[in-house]
């Protein structure tokens, strides 16, 4: 692990996270997100996160008591960390881990907090559920699909580029905020549901 002022080799290799094997072609998805590259995305984080070392035989879909896996591409589209309440409330209600969640399913997070924001709207997760489904294309991965009865709430959320997949790296979940929550592992099944 290495934060952004003093690398830490010996934390590198403390609980190495395990694969959940739930990858289709995990050999075309091992990490290809280097310390470089890391090193570009800490202004997103606080201060005091702990970063793991780059390490290519690593997978997202990870089991780890110790840390926590983010998609690379959330920071790209602007998002710091903590995320934004919506985002926060999606996630933990559906249980679902960042690294399982496809650009689909970032983009319209993404739009949606932006429209919020400027807006100054309020949206709960109800209305949310009303114009879009969580569904899965397999490999236990997730996205946002607009409900057929309703027009398409947000264009322009496809990706094409399948680099999002290899792209991810992991924090010490006791040095960022409410790492102790995140979940440890993917879940098989999701769905917006609002108590």
């Amino acid at each position: 692990m290495a934060n952004r002022s003093s690398p830490d080799k010996s934390l590198e290799m403390d609980n190495v996270p395990q694969s959940q094997n739930l990858l289709r072609n995990p050999s075309s998805e091992l990490c290809k997100f280097t310390d470089p590259k890391i090193d570009g995305l800490f202004s997103c984080l606080p201060p005091e996160t702990i970063f793991r070392l780059f390490d290519s035989s690593m997978s997202s879909d990870v089991v780890s008591p110790t840390c926590v896996c983010f998609p690379a591409l959330p920071f790209f589209l602007g998002y710091s960390y903590p995320f934004p309440n919506l985002t926060k409330r999606i996630f933990t209600l559906t249980g679902i881990s960042y690294s399982q969640s496809m650009p689909m399913f970032w983009m319209v997070l993404h739009t949606i907090e932006q429209i919020i924001s400027t807006e100054g709207l309020d949206l709960n997760l109800s209305e949310l559920s009303n114009l879009y489904s969580l569904i899965t294309h397999g490999s236990h991965r997730f996205l946002f699909k607009a409900k057929s009865h309703q027009p398409l709430p947000i264009l322009k959320t496809t990706q094409n580029d399948s680099t999002w997949k290899y792209q991810f790296f992991f924090v010490r979940r006791d040095f960022i905020p409410q790492g102790d929550s995140q979940p440890k592992k993917w879940i098989l099944k999701g769905r917006i549901y609002d108590p």
